[in-house]
């Protein structure tokens, strides 16, 4: 039995393990990936997190995963398939053991939308990428696609317009949805060329990403561009299966809970890109982490043992 399993070892299960071990707490991180870190693990710089500016995202991840070892933090590889979160003892099933626990920290994160056309699952990694951050570096002076709309495909298309030879911008509709300061500088950039109304059908290339099959949502009409990378930026989704009629999600899937954690079931609590939240960085995932730990420790000081 144990007082909190926390579920996923991003920076908000990895700083949920940390806190947990300083409370003293009998608790368990299940995460499914061999190595901790979430999304970190893909971030080629983080320049944001205080104190670490220019960290790569692996070290940092890294670096939390061995503060949690040197408290102690107890980590199991198991894939989660199911939550019972009804009643005072909670269980988390997995595919090797079934685990049973007082409260749960889901710290399941999130992950980048899909197109869903051919070629791009058989090309990420080979020319296809969801980080323009991550991965700009090997497109120095050639010519890369990005597709989205909103604020991340802005940013990365005027990051990637400061070393690539051309970046075009492909977008669904007729107008940006991202900020309207960054529509300024997109405009700036002279390499940049905007391609409206317009969707993505297919990824050309057999051994690396070669173009886009790219069709006009007006007209239908279809051509094929010439790329050496493409970036996709549509969106991210979270991890939020295992809270499916569970726990109240809001229209994108995000797990209803606020800056306390607090979910509709009592006793679980969601941290990170996971749940309804404004602002989803390393670092606010991290703050999740705490503030979940602060929660458990409330709820665990009013539980009722009789209740078993």
């Amino acid at each position: 039995m144990y007082d909190t399993i926390i579920i996923g070892s991003g920076p908000a299960g990895l700083a949920a393990a940390i806190y947990a071990k300083r409370a003293v707490l009998n608790s368990l991180v299940i995460e499914q990936a061999p190595a901790s870190g979430g999304q970190m693990l893909n971030t080629y710089e983080v320049d944001n997190y205080p104190g670490l500016p220019g960290i790569n995202g692996f070290d940092l991840g890294d670096a939390m995963r061995e503060h949690a070892d040197k408290l102690g933090a107890e980590f199991a590889e198991d894939t989660v398939t199911e939550l019972q979160v009804e009643g005072p003892v909670k269980k988390v099933i997995g595919r090797k053991q079934t685990y049973e626990t007082r409260t749960i920290v889901l710290a399941s994160g999130a992950e980048h939308r899909k197109l869903l056309v051919p070629g791009e699952e058989a090309l990420t990694g080979r020319g296809v990428s969801y980080c323009a951050t991550c991965d700009g570096a090997f497109f120095k002076d050639k010519e890369v696609a990005v597709i989205g709309g909103g604020d991340v495909a802005l940013e990365d298309a005027i990051l990637l317009a400061k070393s690539s030879r051309k970046v075009t911008v492909i977008h669904r509709r007729d107008a940006f949805r991202g900020a309207r300061i960054l529509q300024e500088r997109l405009s700036a950039c002279p390499n940049v060329e905007i391609l409206w109304n317009t969707v993505a059908e297919e990824i050309l290339g057999t051994q690396k990403a070669e173009g886009l099959r790219l069709r006009q949502v007006q007209t239908g009409e279809q051509k094929e561009l010439p790329v050496d990378g493409v970036f996709i930026a549509v969106g991210i989704q979270p991890n939020s299966e295992l809270a499916r009629g569970k726990l109240r999600q809001d229209k994108g899937g995000y797990i209803c809970a606020g800056e306390d954690t607090k979910t509709s079931v009592a006793g679980v609590f969601a941290a990170g890109d996971v749940r309804t939240k404004e602002f989803r960085q390393i670092l606010t995932a991290a703050a999740d982490g705490a503030a979940a730990v602060a929660a458990v420790e409330n709820y665990l000081n009013t539980w009722n043992v009789s209740e078993i």
